[in-house]
């Protein structure tokens, strides 16, 4: 398999149902939720593409463009986009959609990076 097929195959999609329980007062998903549920793709996507252990080593920017409202699907799509020896980034995008029409658009957007760890927790060379 070719490094962009590789990429290709752990790109990660989950969709999540925003409920109240997950909103603020202005019943918008917390940003804190939003920040929890990129890092969890971010992950997953990371896994999926080494087949290693890894952990999150930061978030760079991540820009809330639109709110996320209760009773909306938050798509979370993960993409690898950069890979070094011991890390790589993972972009992670979410967009809102409407339960009941078919309006979707882009409302954030981050960066996080990973480091591949062995069993000791000291990094390793990613697999590519």
């Amino acid at each position: 398999m070719t490094l962009e097929q590789k990429i290709d195959a752990a790109e990660t999609h989950i969709f999540k149902a925003v409920f109240p329980n997950t909103t603020n007062h202005y019943d918008t998903l917390f940003g804190g939720a939003a920040m929890h549920l990129m890092d969890e793709v971010a992950f997953i996507t990371a896994t999926r593409f080494s087949r290693q252990r890894v952990v999150t080593v930061s978030s760079d920017r991540i820009d809330f463009k639109k709110p996320i409202p209760a009773g909306t699907f938050a798509e979370l799509i993960g993409k690898v986009t950069h890979i070094g020896n011991t890390s790589m980034k993972v972009h992670v995008e979410i967009y809102v959609e409407d339960m009941y029409s078919t309006n979707r658009e882009k409302a954030i957007t981050g960066e996080f990076t990973f480091v591949a760890i062995n069993e000791n927790k000291e990094p390793v060379a990613i697999n590519k």
